[in-house]
């Protein structure tokens, strides 16, 4: 079991806290709804330092990554980030990941805490043909998402680069909260805005201390993963080991558009295939018109007897007080409007199909 750099600071806030990816992390502090809605309406500030991070640099790492990696990484530019996927051997996928470019041939990979060393053993074993410098700076390295509308207006204060300059998935490197080289970021998990900062994790307690006084006369709160995961889910974002993993094939889960398969990348011509021909089944947003939560693993029916998939995510959404979820279901099925069934605790619960994002 691991801990992150403020794990002090999560029991004295009083989180309830569980292991998440290998990490005891805060599952929530005030409430969920009341730490999603916070987000929404001013910001909040997660803890995310679980996150693996991997330094990718050298002649040949953009040779490295643009096969690796299912997105165009020649399209990247200094100061810009981009979402990836890792696809595998087999059709599916290995991880999905952003990666961050710091200068001409020096990358930032920012990947999932529960697959950081199976990532790890994946770039190390395609990189025996590009022989690129590769490094693992995930031990060292703290992150804290910074999220919601006033998070670069509460944030400005601290940063001495203006935050306001930044577009959207791009980065600087700056000083932050008196601390130099912090990469600070315009990414982020909830689809509420703001920045994500990365720096040396022995700078723990000053940054979180600095960003709560910065935040204060906006109404910062310290967000857990369970509003993280309702949050992204009013978005429609996957999330790996739900929507996404090592069978998932990523046409499937809606990730067309960051395949680039002229690019080269791993498996590139069976996922040229699945463009053009389609897939047996589609990642669609639900919603429930009565009461009820879909949870993973809910069947999805066309009919009380015809099961035509399952719920792969799924809550009650704070922002819209109703039911969601994510789940794959048969591409005849798949229509925006088409009505169906969510069979929760051995009743069907009607539903819709409904166009992502859920929240606006």
């Amino acid at each position: 079991m691991k801990t992150t750099p403020f794990f002090d600071i999560h029991n004295q806030l009083g989180a309830k806290m569980a292991l998440f990816g290998g990490y005891q992390m805060p599952i929530q502090y005030a409430g969920v709804k009341v730490e999603h809605l916070a987000v929404r309406e001013n910001l909040g500030v997660f803890d995310v330092s679980h996150m693996g991070e991997f330094i990718v640099e050298g002649d040949n790492a953009a040779s490295l990554l643009q096969f690796l990696c299912s997105n165009d990484i020649a399209k990247l530019k200094t100061e810009k980030a981009q979402y990836n996927y890792l696809p595998n051997a087999t059709g599916g996928v290995v991880d999905d990941l952003i990666v961050y470019q710091l200068k001409d041939q020096e990358y930032l990979l920012v990947v999932n805490a529960s697959n950081i060393e199976k990532d790890w053993n994946h770039l190390l074993k395609h990189n025996q043909n590009f022989n690129a410098n590769i490094r693992d700076v995930s031990d060292d390295t703290a992150l804290l998402a910074i999220q919601g509308p006033q998070a670069v207006a509460a944030m400005g204060v601290l940063c001495s680069s203006d935050l306001k300059l930044l577009s959207n998935y791009s980065h600087t490197t700056t000083t932050f909260a008196g601390v130099e080289d912090v990469l600070v970021a315009t990414t982020g998990y909830t689809g509420a805005g703001g920045i994500e900062i990365y720096f040396p994790a022995t700078e723990a307690v000053k940054v979180w201390n600095a960003v709560m006084e910065a935040g204060d006369k906006y109404g910062i709160l310290p967000i857990g993963l369970a509003a993280r995961d309702t949050l992204r889910l009013e978005m429609g974002y996957c999330l790996y080991g739900n929507e996404i993993n090592d069978e998932t094939c990523p046409i499937s889960a809606g990730l067309g558009w960051v395949t680039r398969p002229h690019t080269g990348f791993l498996m590139a011509d069976h996922h040229q295939k699945s463009l053009e021909a389609g897939t047996e089944s589609k990642l669609v947003g639900i919603q429930i018109t009565e009461r009820g939560i879909p949870r993973a693993g809910y069947k999805i029916c066309d009919t009380e007897e015809n099961p035509i998939g399952k719920i792969s995510s799924g809550t009650q959404s704070p922002s819209l007080n109703r039911g969601i979820g994510l789940g794959y279901v048969k591409k005849d099925f798949s229509s925006v409007g088409q009505e169906v069934k969510i069979l929760i605790r051995d009743k069907f619960i009607p539903a819709k199909i409904v166009k992502l994002p859920f929240y606006k």
